[in-house]
C-alpha cells in the first residue's frame, strides 16, 4: 500500500478509472512512436535502390550496391542522432518539464523527414552525404520521443493499467514498422505500373528506372505526415500532475490541471507538498540514488543494450535474409523498382505476422503476468530460436524455407512479446519523478548503443550473403539474448504499485535493490530444475 503521506492528486491519478483522456494520451504519444518507427525502418525498404541509382559500376557485372561503410552509415546514422536526442531531451524533460520540450521533438522530425527526401547534390557522394546529415537530425528528434512519451504516459496512467498503457504507446512502433513496409509497397507498385522495365539480366542499364529517384524520396517524406497531424494535440496536453506538484512545487496548478482532466475536485494540500518535496531532493549523481536505484539503472541499461543488438540487427539485415527465405528474388532477376516492391512486401508480411502481434500480446498480458516474467520469457525464446537459425541456417535456407520463415518470425514475436516492450516500460516506472526522464533516456541511449553495434558490426556479416558469416552473426546474437536473460534479474517487478511506492517517494523504502516475490519465485524454479532441489 502507498504511504498516507501521498498527495491527493497522485492518489487520484493512481486510482482513476480508465477514461477518454487515457485513450487520447495513448494516441497522442503513440503517434510519435508510429512516426519514429516508420522513419527508422523505411530506409531498409529503399537502401538497395540507392545503391542501384548512385553506385552502379558496369565493370562489376551486377546491380549497383552501396559500399559497406556507406550502407551502414545510411541505415545507421539515425541511430547516432537518436542516442543524442534521447540524452538531451531526457535531461531537458526533467529540467524544463515534459510538455515544454514535447512539441520540439515533433517539429524536428517533420522538418528533417521532409529534408531527407529533398537530399540533393551534383554527385552520388553529396546526395548520400546530405541524406545522412538530415537523417542524423531526424534521429535526434526521434530520440527525444522515447523518454518523454514513456514518462508522460507513466505519470498520467493509473497504477492498475499503467504497464498496459505504456506498452500500448510503444506498440505503435509495430504499426509504424508495418506502414514502413505498406507505404513502400504501395508506392513501388504504382511506380512499377507507370514505369515498367526489364530485369537486370535482360538490360543492366534500363533495369534502373530514372523515375525511381522520386520513389525513395516520397517514401522518406511520408514520415512527416503523422507527426504533423499530432502536433496540435500534443500542445493541448497539460503538464503531468506529478511534475507540476513534485518538481515545480505548484500544488494548486497540479490540482487544477488534473482535476480538469479527471473531472473531479482535488485538494491543494500545500503543507503536505512541502513535506513530500523535502524527502525527495536527492539528485542522480548522489549516494542516495545509487543505494536506492543503482542496480535498477544497471539492469535497465544492460538489458536494453543487449536486446537492441539483436533487435536492430534483425530489422536492418532482413533485406539480406529475405532472398535466402524465398521471400524475394535475387537482385539480377528484378529491376530496381521491383526490388523495392519485393523487399517492402516481405517487410510488411514479417511485420504483420511476426512483429505486430508480439507488441499487443504484451499490452494484453503485462498486467496479468508482469514485466519481469515477460522479459525473461522473451529473451530466452529469442535465444533458442536464433541458436537454431544459426546452427541450421544452410538446411533451413535450402530445404525448409517455411520453417526458416516461421523461426525468423517467432524471434520477432518474442522480441516484442518480451524485452523490446518491457525495456521501454520499466525505466518509466522504476525511478523518482525528479530523474525519471533522464534515467529513461540513459536506458534508451544504452539501447541505441547496442543498435549501433547491430548496424555497424553485425550488418557487415550479412551484406555479402556469406553463409558462414551469417551463421556466426546469428549464433552470436543468440548469446547476447541469453546475457539479457541473466541481467533481467537486476530489475524488479513493478506491477500493481504506484510510481511513488516503487521509487520510495511516498516515504517508504521503494523496491530497493533486492529481488521481489516474482523474481524469487522464478529464481527458485530455475534452481529446482538445475539442482533437483532448492534450499533457502
Amino acid at each position: 500500500m502507498a504511504s498516507d503521506n501521498n498527495l491527493a492528486v497522485l492518489e487520484a491519478l493512481d486510482s482513476a478509472r480508465t477514461q477518454w483522456y487515457h485513450v487520447k494520451a495513448i494516441v497522442i504519444a503513440g503517434m510519435g512512436f508510429f512516426t519514429d518507427a516508420y522513419d527508422l525502418f523505411c530506409i531498409t525498404a529503399v537502401s538497395k535502390l540507392l545503391g542501384r541509382l548512385y553506385y552502379y559500376d558496369p565493370v562489376k557485372g551486377g546491380p549497383g550496391k552501396l559500399p559497406h561503410p556507406i550502407n551502414n552509415l545510411v541505415t545507421g546514422v539515425a541511430l547516432f542522432g537518436t542516442l543524442s536526442g534521447q540524452l538531451v531531451f531526457g535531461w531537458l524533460g526533467d529540467k524544463l518539464g515534459r510538455k515544454k520540450v514535447y512539441g520540439i521533438t515533433l517539429i524536428v522530425m517533420v522538418f528533417c523527414a521532409i529534408c531527407s527526401g529533398l537530399s540533393l547534390g551534383a554527385t552520388s557522394g553529396s546526395v548520400i552525404g546530405t541524406l545522412c546529415f538530415f537523417r542524423f537530425w531526424l534521429g535526434f528528434g526521434i530520440g527525444g520521443d522515447y523518454p518523454l512519451s514513456a514518462t508522460i504516459m507513466s505519470e498520467y496512467a493509473n497504477k492498475k493499467t499503467r504497464g498496459a498503457f505504456i506498452a500500448a504507446v510503444f506498440a505503435m512502433q509495430g504499426v509504424g514498422i508495418i506502414f514502413a513496409g505498406l507505404v513502400s509497397m504501395i508506392l513501388s507498385r504504382i511506380f512499377l505500373d507507370l514505369y515498367p522495365a526489364p530485369t537486370f539480366n535482360e538490360d543492366p542499364i534500363m533495369s534502373t528506372q530514372p523515375e525511381a529517384d522520386y520513389l525513395w524520396r516520397i517514401v522518406l517524406m511520408f514520415g512527416a505526415l503523422p507527426a504533423l497531424l499530432t502536433y496540435y494535440w500534443r500542445m493541448k496536453m497539460p503538464e503531468t500532475g506529478r511534475y507540476t506538484a513534485i518538481i515545480e512545487g505548484n500544488a494548486k496548478q497540479a490540482a487544477a490541471d488534473m482535476g480538469r482532466v479527471l473531472d473531479i475536485e482535488l485538494d491543494v494540500e500545500s503543507d503536505k507538498l512541502s513535506q513530500f518535496k523535502a524527502a525527495n531532493q536527492y539528485k542522480l549523481l548522489s549516494h542516495e540514488f545509487f543505494s536506492r536505484h543503482g542496480y535498477h539503472l544497471i539492469g535497465t541499461m544492460t538489458t536494453w543494450f543487449l536486446l537492441d543488438i539483436a533487435f536492430y540487427s534483425q530489422n536492418l539485415t532482413q533485406k539480406d535474409i529475405f532472398p535466402a527465405m524465398g521471400l524475394t528474388k535475387t537482385a539480377k532477376e528484378v529491376n530496381a523498382i521491383r526490388e523495392v516492391f519485393e523487399t517492402s512486401r516481405a517487410m510488411f508480411v514479417v511485420a504483420l505476422l511476426g512483429t505486430f502481434p508480439g507488441y499487443w500480446f504484451t499490452v494484453i498480458f503485462i498486467e496479468k503476468i508482469g514485466r519481469f516474467v515477460i522479459q525473461l520469457i522473451g529473451f530466452f525464446m529469442m535465444s533458442i530460436f536464433m541458436l537454431i537459425l544459426g546452427v541450421k541456417y544452410d538446411y533451413l535456407r535450402d530445404s525448409n524455407k517455411f520453417l526458416f520463415a516461421l523461426l525468423y518470425g517467432l524471434t520477432f514475436f518474442f522480441a516484442n512479446f518480451g524485452p523490446n516492450s518491457t525495456t521501454f516500460v520499466l525505466p518509466a516506472e522504476l525511478f523518482p519523478t525528479r530523474v525519471r526522464s533522464t534515467c529513461h533516456a540513459l536506458s534508451a541511449a544504452s539501447g541505441k548503443a547496442g543498435a549501433m553495434i547491430g548496424a555497424f558490426v553485425v550488418q557487415t556479416y550479412t551484406l555479402d550473403g556469406n553463409v558462414n558469416k551469417i551463421k556466426a552473426a546469428i549464433i552470436a546474437l543468440s548469446f547476447t539474448n541469453m546475457l539479457g536473460f541473466c541481467f533481467t534479474f537486476l530489475v524488479p517487478e513493478t506491477k500493481g504499485r504506484s510510481l511513488e511506492e516503487i521509487s520510495g517517494e511516498d516515504g517508504g523504502g521503494g523496491l530497493g535493490g533486492g529481488q521481489n516475490e516474482t523474481q524469487m519465485a522464478v529464481t527458485r524454479s530455475i534452481a529446482i530444475q538445475g539442482n533437483g532441489r532448492f534450499e533457502g
